[in-house]
């Protein structure tokens, strides 16, 4: 079977795996991590459960999954900006404790700070880790370019449309280096076209950086174009449904059989009804 008709090599760890069973070298392990949110009232809602996952170096992971599956809140969690309720996180054999320099984080909103360039937002992580004016000024220059903005350096935010902010936060994810690059559905609030061309530049930044890349989104479509693997959480509390290895030949074609095949599948995981 050739590799456009196949739709993809499915693994199937099962949701409860232990997690003394996760590879050692990987560069992410997510250890039996629940988390529970407490409301001022005292009410309870657990948004993940027992959820066991390694990522590997250089890894494209995309975790797909519908409203209330905890997908951001497992990223935020390897961000260290939430502590697990019960379990751990692991990144580069460290417990993650906070946040690091080395988990790069883009968020869907940009977060760009107005006041500042383009070079000075990408340059501001460089200016904080105490790097010199012209390391940061020969950095600064080489991720503007990367992502196609070196001649936009001395432009406000407010001078930028949606997809080249988005791209600026990117750059300056990118700018300190991190081992890991963490995404929460960066480009949901953009427009089909341009979701699309930014879809492809990341993965060009992802083939030249071979950073270890973990994406949250919930389309379907976009999960299959980027991801190396993806995997579904089902909600209330959230737990993994399907971890699949997508072996699509890139470029991925969207009106391929095997495209739409895995399209197909994830649909049925997350409850997607393909007649409506």
């Amino acid at each position: 079977m050739s590799a456009a008709s196949s739709a993809a090599v499915i693994e199937r760890p099962t949701p409860s795996a232990a997690a003394q069973d996760l590879p050692a070298s990987a560069l992410i392990r997510c250890e039996a991590v629940g988390h529970v949110y407490r409301s001022t009232l005292g009410d309870e809602t657990q948004a993940l459960a027992s959820v066991s996952l390694a990522v590997a170096d250089g890894e494209f992971l995309c975790l797909l999954g519908p409203s209330g599956c905890g997908k951001t809140t497992l990223l935020n969690m390897i961000a260290g900006f939430v502590t697990p309720t019960s379990g751990r996180i692991v990144v580069g054999g460290r417990s993650v404790e906070g946040p690091s320099p080395d988990r790069g984080l883009v968020f869907q909103d940009y977060s760009l700070f107005p006041w500042l360039t383009v070079a000075g937002n990408v340059a501001f992580g460089p200016r904080m880790a105490g790097q010199s004016a012209a390391n940061r000024k020969t950095l600064t220059a080489e991720l503007l370019e990367l992502v196609g903005l070196g001649a936009a350096a001395d432009r406000y935010p407010s001078e930028l449309s949606g997809g080249m902010q988005q791209r600026v936060a990117i750059a300056r994810a990118l700018a300190t280096d991190p081992a890991v690059l963490l995404m929460d559905e960066p480009f949901a609030a953009l427009d089909a076209m341009t979701r699309g061309a930014l879809q492809r530049q990341l993965l060009e930044i992802h083939e030249r950086k071979r950073k270890t890349i973990v994406f949250v989104t919930h389309n379907i479509a976009e999960a299959i174009a980027l991801g190396t693997r993806i995997v579904v959480l089902t909600p209330h509390p959230g737990r993994i449904a399907e971890d699949i290895r997508v072996d699509l030949p890139r470029p991925r074609r969207r009106t391929s059989n095997g495209f739409n095949t895995l399209y197909e599948r994830l649909a049925a995981a997350i409850g997607v009804d393909m007649a409506d």
